[in-house]
């Protein structure tokens, strides 16, 4: 089983991976990015959506969402999100390296570090071949993760998160085979408790991301440093790339 493929780390870790915090900061930047603002009533496809961190404040917005994950049981919980809230769109269990619909969408989101998940980097290629090959002609694709010089700043420190209910959860990283990966690993400890799991991920630099992005067939390639638009550099908190498929 893949690391990605265990839902210890999506349900266990919850209050980590998907806090309410990381829940306010999805739903402000989908209402105030110009790099999330897309035609009115446009057709959005979520790649790894998760329990709809997103796929909520982009269906809020009006779009029309279509939200893909692995994993079961964050379709469930994505499915209650949207009903919590009144907001619809449509759920599907699928593995991004597989799925696409070609034409079938305006944009598609890979956002907050779900790109890189795999052990293959032509896997990690081929999401974004997919993505090439689900958007309408003049469709963005916006991919956001944790970029290789942002990680430089703070890797190898070891980290403690608090969590609401008193647990806390400690974090180690470490760069594996010459800064193509990290590997991060988490234990969280609750009273009695400690659970243990890990992440591990290709990590790219901004250009390496944009030739990848080119490779897929993608023009007009951008990087960015967050959600603002600010742009990818010693400031950057962020590395987000934005590119079109061409009219």
């Amino acid at each position: 089983m893949q690391w990605f493929e265990d839902d210890v780390l999506w349900s266990g870790f919850s209050e980590v991976v998907f806090s309410p915090a990381r829940a306010e900061r999805a739903a402000r930047a989908v209402a105030e990015s110009p790099l999330l603002r897309f035609p009115p009533g446009a057709r959005v496809f979520d790649q790894c959506c998760g329990p709809a961190v997103f796929t909520v404040p982009l269906a809020a917005e009006g779009y029309t969402v279509t939200g893909i994950d692995l994993s079961p049981v964050m379709l469930s919980r994505a499915e209650k999100a949207l009903a919590d809230v009144g907001e619809t769109a449509e759920l599907v269990q699928a593995d991004m390296r597989e799925f696409a619909r070609p034409g079938a969408f305006d944009a598609v989101v890979n956002l907050y570090t779900s790109f890189g998940y795999f052990d293959d980097h032509a896997d990690n290629q081929k999401v974004l071949a997919n993505a090439y090959d689900s958007l309408a002609p003049g469709g963005v694709l916006v991919v956001d993760l944790m970029g290789k010089e942002t990680y430089a700043r703070w890797a190898g420190e070891a980290k403690v998160v608090e969590i609401p209910d008193g647990g806390k959860v400690f974090m180690h990283d470490q760069i594996l085979d010459d800064w193509t990966r990290y590997r991060t690993d988490w234990t969280l400890v609750r009273g009695s408790e400690a659970r243990h799991t890990h992440l591990l991920c290709w990590v790219y630099s901004g250009a390496e991301l944009r030739s990848m992005f080119e490779a897929a067939g993608f023009t007009d390639v951008e990087c960015f440093g967050d959600f603002d638009g600010s742009p990818y550099d010693n400031h950057a908190d962020r590395l987000i790339v934005r590119g079109v498929r061409a009219a």
